[in-house]
């Protein structure tokens, strides 16, 4: 695995799923990690179980305020901020008409303006030193249509452009800035959206989920955040405004 030694992370919404384990695989490879998160419960049971190399700092994407204190919180523990990962979002299943206003607000909110305030207060910290690293999540929706995905494929999409705008505008002032887009993987989300939604169908439904990599399976929170790893890395040093799938061969069809 690659090392990232002498680096710190802040990764948003690491209290569950890919943000976790991503935590968990960075602090593995010798980085300091902050637990970003809106729950202080889950944030601080990641954190904890890390150890001393983790940090809880309360993080609502959709307040700036937030972020900012979040990251001076980085800053005062750490003394350095070198990688962002834009993790945080939500989901939304269904069509244009059957996506309410109120959704659609709420959905760009978190996973648009939550990408965008997290670049905006994390970049004057990269570029006083010169170098830093985003790492934004965003998903196949954003590059094939999936059915009933009108609103979280716009907002994921919106993050793959966001990617490679920053990527261009920042390349030359030593940040880079790539784009993981992962197919379907099981997370508590995928857990909860079944129950939600499907409660009399789980297991027939999550084998539908499965059929849909031609894998034949879901992915794992741990194999997006190895990809993570990479990206955080200086191996990765030549990689910049890269859209990278990891899902099973969705794309491949």
């Amino acid at each position: 695995m690659f090392r990232l030694d002498g680096k710190t992370a802040f990764i948003t919404g690491a209290g569950s799923g890919i943000g976790e384990e991503t935590a968990r695989a960075f602090a593995e490879q010798g980085a300091n990690v902050v637990i970003g998160d809106v729950s202080e419960e889950a944030g601080r049971r990641v954190a904890s179980e890390i150890g001393s190399s983790a940090l809880f700092a309360r993080a609502d994407v959709t307040d700036p305020q937030s972020l900012q204190n979040a990251f001076a919180a980085t800053l005062n523990r750490f003394d350095r901020l070198n990688i962002l990962v834009n993790n945080a979002g939500i989901g939304l299943v269904g069509n244009v008409e059957e996506t309410s206003e109120e959704d659609f607000e709420k959905l760009m909110r978190v996973n648009v303006a939550g990408v965008f305030n997290g670049c905006k207060h994390v970049l004057p910290i990269m570029l006083t030193r010169g170098s830093g690293n985003i790492i934004n999540i965003g998903s196949v929706a954003a590059l094939v249509g999936i059915e009933r995905r009108f609103a979280y494929s716009a907002s994921k999409g919106a993050v793959v452009a966001m990617t490679r705008q920053l990527a261009i505008d920042y390349v030359s002032r030593g940040i880079r800035c790539n784009c993981i887009c992962p197919g379907t993987v099981y997370t508590p989300f995928v857990e909860n959206y079944l129950k939600k939604s499907h409660a009399g169908e789980i297991e027939e439904t999550k084998k539908k989920l499965d059929a849909r990599q031609p894998i034949g399976r879901m992915g794992r929170p741990d194999e997006i955040a190895r990809m993570a790893v990479y990206l955080a890395s200086d191996e990765s040093e030549f990689v910049t405004g890269a859209i990278l799938t990891i899902d099973g061969g969705l794309t491949a069809r």
